[in-house]
């Protein structure tokens, strides 16, 4: 099991945001995160990769990568987010350098040493995205849909084997939507794991996965009812 949750409790500047949370994730399994904005599903994110913290007291079991997190040690925090994809709703590319350097300083960051190893990876990621032609590109060149694109490939360059993505597609157009999440299903079914983000319940209805919702402080499972959600409910979880 990658993650493992039970009767967590998810603090955003030491107010509870979400109570007793139990939460599990597999290897290959496809995961949607739905709710409101304020409804904690961001700030759950961010205790898997530790940027906010889980106290012991708040958990019955946190683990992650099977690293206990709520005694993890700051100094072995990297080693657990090395084993991770972080996909971000603003990219959070380089803007200074281009597709090749932003790739490269993720490489050479995380102890990849060897130049043609480094390149054939960034090769391999790239056209994984269909963005091999976008190599010498600086990222203000490019469309945000290609922007969200090099998000993906610049978070499995490490072999990954959990993405964890905050409303990916938050800001693109039906279609681009539909590129991104066709990317990350064929991510899954080679045995990464995916966790994600997402207001948009009729690009969900389309993609067979777990789905959670966080309301009122809970967070539930509810993939067994999703299938009877009226799309018009959509705006419920607008953001």
């Amino acid at each position: 099991m990658l993650i493992d949750y039970q009767n967590v409790n998810v603090y955003q500047d030491d107010v509870c945001v979400l109570k007793d949370v139990n939460f599990q994730v597999n290897e290959g399994e496809f995961i949607f995160i739905i709710g409101k904005v304020g409804s904690g599903k961001s700030s759950l994110l961010k205790t898997f990769y530790c940027e906010l913290d889980v106290k012991k007291s708040d958990a019955e079991k946190a683990e992650v990568l099977g690293r206990n997190i709520t005694t993890i040690r700051r100094k072995h925090i990297p080693a657990l987010r090395k084993e991770m994809g972080i996909i971000f709703q603003d990219f959070q590319l380089l803007h200074d350098r281009t597709v090749w350097k932003n790739f490269r300083f993720v490489l050479k960051a995380t102890g990849w040493k060897d130049n043609d190893e480094i390149n054939n990876r960034i090769n391999e990621v790239l056209a994984l995205v269909g963005l091999e032609d976008k190599l010498m590109k600086m990222p203000h060149e490019l469309s945000g849909g290609e922007q969200q694109r090099l998000a993906i490939a610049r978070a499995i360059l490490n072999h990954p084997t959990i993405i964890i993505a905050d409303e990916p597609t938050g800001n693109l157009d039906p279609e681009t939507t539909g590129n991104i999440m066709s990317i990350l299903k064929k991510i899954s079914e080679k045995g990464t794991a995916v966790v994600m983000t997402t207001h948009n319940i009729s690009m969900i209805s389309k993609v067979k996965a777990t789905v959670y919702r966080c309301k009122e402080g809970r967070m539930g499972n509810v993939t067994a009812e999703f299938h009877d959600i009226d799309l018009s409910q959509e705006l419920e979880f607008d953001e």
